[in-house]
Parts: C-alpha cells; sequence; structure tokens
C-alpha cells in the first residue's frame, strides 16, 4: 500500500491489490497496459503463484520483488528485483523487518526513478498535492503574495527626506524608479549606515546611498525561492518585477512566511 501511495503521488496512478480478492473478482481493475509488482521474500508464497497465471492471460507485465530469484514467482515474472538480505532484525530470523524494510526501499527506488523518466516535475507534484504545508509551499507564487498598490516608490532625484518617509510607513524599504524600472532600493539598514557616517541626512540625494543593482523577485516565481534566497542575504523585502523586468510590486519575507511558502 505505501509502494502505491508513493507512485500515485509522484504521478503514476497505482493501487493495492490483495492476491486473494483479486483472483474473485478484483481482478477487474486490471488491464494490459498495467504493470503488476508482486512482493514475497521467498518466492513460493501460493497465492502469489496462482495469481500470475491470471495476470499473464490479461497481458500484465510482471515485476518480482524477492530474495530468491530463482524461485517460481522469479522464474514467472518478466523483471525480478534482489530483495536479499543477511538476516531479519528478528533475533530468531523469522519475523520479517529487515526484508520489509529494503521492499520500502526498492518500492521508493523504483518511484523516483520512474518520475525522473517521465520528467515528472515539483510542478506537477504540487498540482497533486494541493492541500497542507507541503501544497502551500509548492503552489505558492510571489505574485500571490506581493503588494501591488501605493508601492514605496520614489524618482531617481529625491532626497533622503523623502525615504526616510517611505521607510517608516512602508515597513522598511523605498524602491527607486525610472520609467518603471528599478534603478535601486533603499533600505532601513541603508538610513542607519548613513546615520553614522552623517549627522545631516536629510538633503542627501537618495541615489548616493541606494544598493543600484538590488536582488529582485519576479512575480511568478515560487515563494519558496524567494523565501530562500532573502534568508541567505538577509533581506527583509524585495522589489518584484515582471517579465519584462517593470516593477510591478514589493514583497516582504515576513508575508511568504505567513502564506506558509517555507
Amino acid at each position: 500500500r505505501k509502494i502505491a501511495a508513493t507512485f500515485t503521488s509522484t504521478g503514476t496512478p497505482a493501487t493495492f491489490l490483495h492476491p486473494v480478492e483479486s483472483v474473485h473478482g478484483d481482478l477487474g481493475i486490471v488491464g494490459p497496459d498495467d504493470v503488476a509488482i508482486l512482493i514475497s521474500k521467498s518466492g513460493e508464497s501460493d497465492e502469489l503463484l496462482g495469481l500470475i497465471e491470471a495476470l499473464a492471460r490479461l497481458g500484465v507485465k510482471r515485476i518480482a520483488m524477492t530474495a530468491a530469484a530463482g524461485s517460481r514467482l522469479g522464474r514467472l515474472c518478466d523483471v525480478t528485483l534482489d530483495l536479499l538480505v543477511k538476516e531479519e532484525a528478528c533475533p530468531h530470523d523469522l519475523a520479517p523487518t529487515t526484508s520489509t524494510t529494503v521492499t520500502l526501499a526498492l518500492g521508493d527506488a523504483l518511484a523516483v526513478a520512474l518520475l525522473q523518466a517521465k520528467g515528472f516535475r515539483a510542478e506537477d507534484f504540487a498540482k497533486l498535492h494541493p492541500g497542507g504545508a507541503l501544497g502551500r509551499r509548492l503552489l505558492t507564487r510571489v505574485g500571490d503574495v506581493m503588494e501591488r498598490e501605493q508601492l514605496p516608490t520614489l524618482p531617481l532625484g529625491a532626497t533622503m527626506r523623502e525615504a526616510v518617509v517611505l521607510l517608516a510607513a512602508r515597513r522598511g524599504i523605498a524602491i527607486v524608479v525610472e520609467q518603471d524600472r528599478v534603478s535601486g532600493v533603499v533600505t532601513a539598514g541603508d538610513l542607519t549606515r548613513l546615520l553614522e557616517r552623517q549627522d545631516d541626512v536629510l538633503t542627501v540625494p537618495v541615489a548616493a546611498v541606494m544598493t543600484t543593482a538590488p536582488r529582485m523577485a519576479e512575480d511568478t516565481e515560487l515563494g519558496s525561492a524567494v523565501v530562500h534566497r532573502m534568508e541567505t542575504h538577509g533581506i527583509m523585502a524585495m522589489p518584484v518585477v515582471d517579465g519584462a523586468q517593470r516593477l510591478v510590486g514589493v514583497v516582504h519575507l515576513h508575508d511568504l512566511m505567513r502564506a506558509g511558502a517555507v
């Protein structure tokens, strides 16, 4: 069931089929384009061996997971994957413990190999996991969270007097814009460093203080990617641009985190 769930969640629909119930009607869900994975440590489980003939008649390809490649199960399947372990964790070497762990690991390996072969992307994963924190992290785009109205912008010829007002009112960022393009950014940190250097800061041109090549986000980016970039570089807010590099918004780290983009 766990292997089937992993396949399904990574873009390959799968279901668990009980070997006994399958030969009493449940084989109706199986078709010739399907692949059956049959799991038996000994490879001699009667209920599985009874199922193989029916699967073969339906044209179903068969993969055996067994610790005995030369067993009847191994010989009757198209592909055999080796589950051999030296011994079980059970002190009597009887209860399936180590071998079941290996089976789960091999099932995960198959699922990962298949999603890579199919070109299954993080975006595809997000579509199948829309609920919960994982879904929010994979689905939240910068454009879903950013501020769009009354952006904290200044013209290139502005002074720090105007910048201080914006920094206080608009969460610590002022964006210097020329013809809809970002020329630079002034932050509360820039103001603090300026105050450490000189007393009269209000008449200083913002062009002399701003970061002229600021880090920016695109509105179509995943919020999680921008959170990582902001945390890496110690940034609390970023200008957001569209595909033509025009300013379209500003995004704040706290807003991204509240939206679950982490």
